[in-house]
């Protein structure tokens, strides 16, 4: 009987899921994905205990590649805005996760970059948008990832940021009409700020886009490929910008943000 081969460990950090599934080289799924709920809040050993638990019945995996809902540094998460805990700042997720699950290699980057890696074409400048508990973004191009920008947390409308106004709070408060609405002013705002070639919408969030009215380069993605992204990061072409943290950000570690 021939061997199975040790395929890659992806999981999805989601303020409202987490997912994980083991998949070959080219992204495909090599068993039925795990999906369970986020705690509220989700503190680096709760996590660390959760994973651990849903991986124990996937196939053998050497490789893992972790997506997380805030700004990555070098291994370590800096923010985690929808995690809820302080403790997340400047936490070594990468390193801690390798040696949870077996001292497999690990690589950690932010949750839409990853998602964006499952659903760019690899031509032109492409911007991804995830719509969920809160608001990610990845900006690619040519495939080559750029460095992470934090476009959720910046004013769009009268004072309020993209997250605020297009977050899972923001849609049960709003409502879907009105909701799409703000979404659309802030895809032409993206339109204007990057020109990019294409932009893709993905999320959990992205099943209550209308799609009538939307710019013509934008369309919605596969949920999925916040998993299937993980696979590209050990893809030899794949080029992921390392960032360092500042000097001020390693003075105050507690920062909240």
């Amino acid at each position: 009987m021939k061997k199975q081969q040790a395929g890659i460990l992806s999981i999805d950090v989601g303020g409202s899921h987490l997912k994980a599934d083991v998949l070959d080289e080219k992204g495909k799924s090599l068993a039925e994905r795990i999906r369970v709920p986020t705690p509220k809040p989700c503190p680096p050993d709760l996590l660390l205990k959760m994973v651990t638990e849903m991986v124990t019945g996937l196939p053998p995996f050497d490789r893992i590649s972790i997506g997380f809902p805030g700004v990555i540094c070098r291994g370590k998460v800096m923010t985690a805005v929808n995690l809820g805990n302080d403790a997340w700042v400047g936490y070594p997720l990468e390193r801690s996760l390798s040696h949870a699950l077996g001292g497999h290699q690990a690589k950690l980057i932010n949750d839409a970059d990853m998602q964006g890696f499952g659903l760019i074409k690899g031509k032109g400048l492409e911007f991804v948008v995830t719509l969920g508990t809160g608001m990610g973004t990845g900006l690619f191009l040519d495939g080559e990832l750029m460095p992470h920008m934090e476009l959720a947390h910046h004013p769009l409308k009268k004072g309020k940021t993209y997250e605020q106004l297009l977050g899972n709070v923001a849609y049960e408060a709003a409502g879907k009409k009105k909701w799409n609405k703000r979404l659309h002013l802030a895809l032409r705002t993206m339109n204007v700020l990057l020109s990019p070639d294409h932009i893709y919408l993905g999320g959990g969030n992205a099943d209550y886009v209308d799609p009538d009215g939307l710019p013509e380069n934008v369309s919605v993605g596969d949920n999925k490929a916040g998993i299937v992204g993980g696979a590209a990061l050990w893809r030899k072409e794949t080029k992921i910008p390392a960032r360092a943290p500042s000097k001020k950000a390693a003075k105050k570690p507690s920062r909240k943000r």
